[in-house]
């Protein structure tokens, strides 16, 4: 499993910046959430064009494709091959933190009606 390259640069950089500010605001530890990715990751098969290639006649090559979404707008982007292990692994993990976030706020939900059911009393 092929880890992905740290990217650089000055975007790459404010990114950063605002994530480690949002890890502080709300005292997450960067342990838990630093390599969290959301969406999904999907293979498809496409045809490459040569009339002599194995997939003109076969499935086509495989392509690994991310596909979230960013300001309310999807985002796909293309995977490298040697990425989809450990991007699969850290979309997964993105996934179980965003279920155990919703179950936290909706225990909190719960709570504040049982709250004001006991207060009436």
């Amino acid at each position: 499993m092929k880890k992905t390259p740290k990217p650089r640069g000055e975007r790459a950089a404010g990114l950063r910046q605002r994530k480690f500010a949002l890890l502080r605001r709300y005292r997450l530890p960067e342990a838990l959430v630093a390599e969290l990715l959301p969406g999904s990751l999907s293979q498809s098969r496409r045809r490459c064009g040569k009339p002599t290639c194995h997939c003109a006649t076969e499935a086509g090559h495989p392509s690994w494709y991310l596909a979230f979404m960013v300001g309310g707008k999807q985002r796909v982007e293309h995977i490298p091959a040697a990425w989809a292990a450990d991007v699969q692994r850290r979309v997964a993990a993105g996934r179980e933190f965003k279920q155990a976030i919703a179950e936290v706020l909706a225990a909190n939900a719960q709570l504040l009606v049982l709250e004001r059911r006991q207060a009436r009393r």
